[in-house]
């Protein structure tokens, strides 16, 4: 699947991932490829993502942090709608 996540500042990352961990006000909660449709808001917290060939540009590599093959980058409040196998992330 396909994950975005947009800043105020800049899109951080595009690139295809296996899966997506976020925040939810409801409580954290995990997407993989064919998830059903969802709109959430999300809290301060971890976005966590896994995939094979992610490549994130240079200038925005010091925002994520790289544990046991999962990328993480901290934010303090977003929304996520995932949609036909695409995920975007408007985060602050």
């Amino acid at each position: 699947m396909k994950l975005e996540i947009v800043t105020p500042e800049a899109t951080l990352l595009n690139s295809e991932v296996i899966s997506v961990s976020v925040p939810g006000v409801n409580g954290a909660f995990q997407m993989l490829n064919n998830h059903a449709p969802i709109v959430s808001l999300l809290i301060k917290g971890n976005v966590a993502f896994k995939g094979g060939a992610i490549t994130i540009e240079e200038e925005f590599q010091d925002r994520f942090t790289k544990q046991d093959g999962e990328y993480i980058l901290p934010i303090n409040s977003g929304t996520i709608e995932m949609k036909d196998n695409k995920v975007i992330i408007l985060a602050d």
